[in-house]
């Protein structure tokens, strides 16, 4: 399922059509369709065929992480004892409960996994470090960077052309 969508060929209405969804997903169907040149109707056909083939994954409000009292990142490798399919999905059940855990990514490399967590300061991480990270199934080592600052951090899948 990884590359269900290698082989999509998006026009130029599609993809102007994802490029001003994901900068404004609040954007009205008819100010869409005066944006893109399509009457409403093609407009709301087109987007309702991107939703349903799965293209379209979700519409999301993008939340300040510090209000929410969260300002930090914290970057984490994670190596686990045993990579069998078992021990690895049970690690990845219990990473999706941690609502501090933003991102998980199973990598390769020197580390399995890379997570990307918030939290409000160094205390805070290290009460996650120890109540929640050493307590993940399997884990044999842990390693952490905070993050200084945020240079970029986008939103917007480009699309390639052709």
């Amino acid at each position: 399922m990884r590359h269900k969508f290698l082989n999509i060929r998006f026009d130029k209405i599609d993809l102007a059509i994802l490029e001003s969804l994901q900068n404004n997903g609040r954007i009205s169907n008819n100010d869409l369709a005066e944006l893109i040149g399509l009457s409403p109707s093609a407009c709301l056909r087109r987007v309702k065929s991107l939703e349903e083939s799965g293209v379209i994954d979700q519409y999301v409000a993008l939340v300040q992480q510090s209000a929410a009292g969260l300002p930090d990142d914290v970057f984490v490798q994670i190596t686990v004892e045993k990579q069998t399919r078992e021990k690895l999905a049970e690690f990845e059940r219990k990473v999706r409960e941690c609502p501090q855990i933003m991102e998980c990514y199973l990598m390769s490399g020197d580390a399995d996994y890379l997570l990307r967590v918030v939290v409000s300061d160094a205390s805070d991480y290290e009460h996650l470090h120890m109540e929640v990270l050493t307590a993940l199934p399997g884990v044999s080592q842990i390693k952490s960077n905070f993050s200084l600052r945020t240079v970029t951090k986008k939103t917007s899948i480009p699309f390639r052309s052709g």
